[in-house]
């Protein structure tokens, strides 16, 4: 090789997550658009998932799978090593603890993504560190890891075109507003307090995208408070675009929310918002600028937090565009993409001092 001729880089993504979730579905994103890029040789390390592997195949962007289990599966995780170090990569992106956890130091560069405040137990370990918000940022400095080797990257969404749905979809009677909110069906996204704060506010149709350990109690909690004729449960849903092009008002009601790249889907697609103030939409939300921020757990303030965009058209249209515009500035794919190489370009340099 000569002098001149740039060494094509080799990056393993590694990631050991369910089958379906917003950090499983970034990684496939993230993975694909690098591929776009064309100036990186990548395989992805995970477990079996058929739309995943169709995605990577299309993108021409090698696969395999692990079980990636306990203790018991030795085998496997001496598999998994072993094919690591025969892809030889230059860098290794780990994605959240079971990932992380498992793949060993080596001759690369580890690169751990933090999507939340996890345990750091399984990140000591790594190179370098990506926190997806400032505040993850943060929590890694305060608790030991090098500042210069801790990197602010945000998430981009799916930026692929989509038309709206009929609005009477679902069931839905026309000239109803329709409140939308999106993910895992667990305690800590706070849906229970979306579905009590549904009393109040009339005229509307609650669809709930996601599926999860809370679903059940969820349903019965909606009969108890007498709106389940008012809350469509759609499951998991892969046209989160247009929901979010049909929805009047997208709602995230969470106790936890690392990111919160909900809001930034919601701010690409002119959807009018509103979210408690956990960590990640606190950080991104501007409150009555590019969304309505409203204290957790606070079913009254919920309420009336909707109710206000219910009322006011021309103010949710307002903060609607101004999410937008926030979405452009900082969490578009191409501003996001760039900061990647620019990462990889800056970590590569350093390893070959």
């Amino acid at each position: 090789m000569s002098n001149n001729q740039k060494k094509e880089l080799r990056i393993a993504h590694v990631l050991a997550g369910a089958p379906q979730g917003g950090a499983e579905n970034f990684y496939t994103r993230l993975v694909c658009e690098l591929a776009a890029e064309n100036e990186f040789t990548q395989s992805a390390f995970t477990r079996p998932h058929n739309l995943r592997q169709k995605a990577f195949t299309l993108a021409k962007v090698g696969m395999q799978t692990f079980k990636f289990g306990s203790s018991i599966h030795w085998l496997d995780r001496r598999q998994y090593r072993a094919a690591l170090r025969d892809y030889a990569p230059d860098i290794v992106m780990t994605y959240m603890n079971r990932a992380t956890s498992l793949t060993p130091s080596g001759d690369y560069t580890l690169v751990a993504r933090l999507g939340h405040y996890y345990d750091l137990k399984y990140y000591q370990h790594c190179d370098y560190w990506i926190g997806i918000t400032r505040g993850i940022c943060d929590y890694l400095i305060k608790s030991g890891m090098p500042a210069d080797r801790v990197i602010h990257i945000p998430n981009f969404v799916d930026e692929s075109d989509a038309v709206a749905l009929p609005k009477d979809s679902f069931s839905t009677p026309k000239n109803r507003t329709i409140l939308f909110a999106l993910g895992r069906l667990h305690e800590h996204k706070g849906f229970d307090i979306l579905l009590r704060s549904l009393v109040t506010i009339d005229n509307t149709v609650l669809w709930l995208a996601g599926d999860g350990p809370e679903r059940d109690s969820l349903e019965s909690l909606a009969e108890e408070l007498g709106v389940k004729d008012r809350v469509r449960f759609l499951g998991w849903r892969t046209d989160v675009n247009a929901l979010m092009r049909t929805a009047d008002i997208f709602v995230c009601p969470s106790r936890h929310e690392g990111l919160g790249s909900i809001i930034i889907e919601a701010w690409f697609n002119h959807c009018p918002m509103v979210a408690t103030e956990s960590q990640g939409p606190k950080e991104l939300i501007s409150d009555k600028k590019n969304g309505l921020l409203t204290p957790i757990d606070d079913v009254d303030s919920l309420s009336k937090a909707i109710n206000a965009l219910i009322d006011n058209p021309q103010e949710a249209q307002q903060i609607a565009e101004q999410g937008y515009r926030e979405y452009q500035a900082f969490y578009s794919r191409d501003k996001i993409i760039n900061q990647y190489k620019d990462f990889f370009e800056k970590i590569t340099k350093s390893s070959n001092k």
